[in-house]
């Protein structure tokens, strides 16, 4: 069931999540894929109240990646949505984007770094960066709303426009430390 779309006009810095959204439907985005994640909680709410975008839930990240070459061979844009832990998921995966070339944008959300209280997340954040290198994207990271706008506008037409692989990180201090 779908609800009205969000007022798009709010910018704030504290509602980065809307500017988000705003970000990648002025990008036409048209399909997001994700692992639920309370990161990215108010944005998969967004998309999925929008009757223009596919929103697919999934159980593992990789398969986000599959659907990403699904969307763009099918003539749409996507985003996949995931939390660092799940990078260590789908790396292999990262290979079909590497090598055939087609758009990937990730928007990763970081756990294991600042104010962690789950000593398991702590691995996954010191691979996510040097593990999504090594299989060749290009990384970006914003630790404050604003930077993270900006990232994400310039990611996605990279992404989009120069067939690109990119995954924004965004800090664990921009989320807020995850209570139990």
């Amino acid at each position: 069931m779908h609800s009205p779309q969000p007022h798009l006009e709010t910018r704030t810095s504290d509602d980065w999540p809307s500017e988000l959204y705003r970000v990648l439907k002025a990008a036409n985005v048209r399909q997001m894929s994700y692992v639920p994640d309370a990161g990215h909680s108010q944005l998969i709410r967004m998309f999925s109240a929008d009757r223009d975008v596919t929103t697919n839930v999934r159980t593992t990240e990789e398969e986000g990646v599959a659907i990403a070459a699904g969307a763009w061979l099918g003539g749409q844009r996507s985003v996949l949505l995931m939390q660092s832990s799940g990078v260590g998921n789908c790396i292999n995966m990262l290979s079909l984007s590497a090598i055939g070339r087609f758009p990937l944008l990730m928007l990763v959300t970081m756990r294991g770094e600042w104010a962690e209280f789950n000593p398991w997340q702590v691995p996954m954040s010191r691979a996510t960066q040097p593990s999504l290198e090594a299989i060749g994207l290009k990384v970006m990271r914003a630790e404050t709303p604003e930077d993270l706008v900006e990232t994400v506008e310039s990611a996605a037409s990279l992404a989009y426009d120069c067939d690109q692989q990119i995954a924004v990180l965004i800090g664990q201090r921009l989320i807020g430390k995850k209570k139990w």
